[in-house]
């Protein structure tokens, strides 16, 4: 069975030091120097595990492959690697302990082609020198505002490096680093039962002011990051457009979103993109706060810290983003194809966020399993109204070594019920990937104003 109950020995000793602290107050000194030590510089264990299958954190990659060009498809740097073993169905038994609730419903519902191939861990997850000194001054500064609704005192780079609860690995995750500005041709797109799907295809757009200079995020005054997306195709969405401003603390300043219509040429506010609104490009299958696997407001959620575990992740997938592999071998009935998917034994953050009394959602529990070296979700379990485990995500995380950073090549959103799934970030029949390159904008850019000029068919 899998456990949350069990901790480190390195997790426990720094919870146990910290429980008698203030929940608002940041981490001493003497406490943030393990970030030099015993920690990787964003919080993670630098140790390996006793039984040897997790390595020591040695750096991660911190460059390119030879041969790779800025902007291009990523080229795989454990190409060579072949699976240690594949779980199936049949053997599933003998693996159950490394994997999560939502991974085992996924071999019950699909026992006959869901698979798990497992392949040596490399801990290559890696950040900027910049990133990691901001990480060491936000130890000791960073407070959580009251309720847990966002925090002050910290910025370009991980406000919670020594989490204490639940709410500080949640922020953790939202503001993990992925580049300061971010440009992408991708699709997205809802598979069937059988197996069809249809692609929505948009350029996306993001600057993520978190991680600007503090002066200038100071200036921002509470917005976290803009987000840009111009549909590209079909022709029947093409030229319509999405500008959000989203805020750090929400209940403060909610996050503002605008919808360009190019058949009307109109823009208008979009008030309700929160929570469980239903995204419509995903046909149902994903909420407005499932996007990046979680996102938004933390509000209407208790969020417990569960401790560690050693869990079988997606991690160093850059098969599922080769330029070699064409969107109808990848997306099969159900699931990808588990030919092009690698996990990874990895230990995870677990955190549990159950709906408060009184609050609205479609999910009255959602446990997220955060990779330790990135603070990014690799796996979500949502349980509906009656406590039942109803959709699972994923995502396919690798390392981004043109910044470098750990973001997820793919994100996929499973229906249990509905036996659908949805996918996000599809990018292989494109002539490259994610550009980092591109200078910054100036901030009229995304502003409402702009939506009308550029939202052309």
């Amino acid at each position: 069975m899998f456990h949350t109950s069990r901790l480190t020995k390195t997790t426990l000793a720094l919870l146990l030091s910290l429980a008698a602290g203030s929940a608002l107050a940041a981490i001493s000194p003497q406490q943030a120097e393990q970030l030099k030590t015993t920690l990787t510089p964003l919080g993670a264990e630098r140790a390996g595990n006793a039984a040897g299958t997790i390595p020591a954190w040695n750096g991660g990659i911190t460059q390119a492959p030879a041969g790779y060009k800025p902007g291009q498809h990523h080229l795989d740097p454990y190409a060579a690697d072949k699976p240690l073993f594949t779980i199936t169905k049949a053997n599933l038994e003998q693996y159950k302990a490394h994997l999560s609730p939502g991974q085992i419903a996924l071999f019950n519902s699909y026992p006959d082609t869901f698979q798990m191939p497992v392949y040596p861990s490399r801990r290559s997850g890696a950040a900027p020198q910049w990133l990691y000194d901001n990480t060491l001054k936000n130890a000791t500064s960073a407070k959580l505002l009251d309720g847990g609704t966002g925090f002050d005192d910290a910025y370009g780079g991980v406000p919670f490096p020594v989490p204490k609860d639940g709410i500080e690995v949640l922020w953790n995750h939202i503001t993990r680093y992925r580049g300061i500005y971010v440009v992408r041709r991708a699709s997205e797109a809802p598979v069937q039962r059988n197996g069809s799907f249809a692609l929505v295809t948009s350029q996306q757009e993001g600057l993520f002011n978190y991680y600007r200079p503090s002066g200038q995020f100071a200036d921002l005054k509470n917005i976290l990051f803009y987000y840009l997306a111009f549909v590209k195709s079909p022709a029947r969405l093409a030229g319509g457009a999405a500008l959000v401003h989203e805020t750090l603390d929400q209940l403060k300043d909610p996050r503002q979103a605008w919808v360009y219509d190019a058949g009307q040429r109109r823009v208008r506010r979009a008030p309700n993109l929160a929570y469980d609104t239903p995204i419509a490009s995903s046909d149902g299958l994903r909420t407005a706060d499932d996007t990046d696997l979680f996102n938004g407001s933390p509000d209407r959620y208790d969020w417990k810290l569960k401790g560690k575990q050693e869990v079988y992740i997606p991690y160093n997938n850059y098969k599922v983003g080769s330029p070699e592999v064409k969107y109808e071998q990848l997306l099969t009935p159900g699931h990808l194809n588990p030919q092009f998917t690698r996990y990874e034994l990895h230990r995870v953050w677990v955190v549990e966020g159950t709906l408060k009394p009184g609050a609205r959602h479609i999910y009255s529990k959602r446990v997220l399993f955060l990779d330790e070296d990135s603070w990014g979700a690799a796996l979500v379990d949502q349980y509906d109204g009656r406590g039942e485990l109803w959709r699972v995500s994923m995502a396919y995380l690798k390392n981004f070594y043109d910044l470098p950073t750990t973001w997820s090549a793919l994100d996929v959103f499973h229906d249990l019920q509905a036996r659908r799934y949805y996918v996000q970030n599809l990018d292989n029949e494109e002539p490259g990937t994610v550009d980092f390159a591109q200078p910054v904008p100036e901030d009229a850019y995304f502003m409402p104003s702009a939506l009308r000029q550029r939202g052309t068919r």
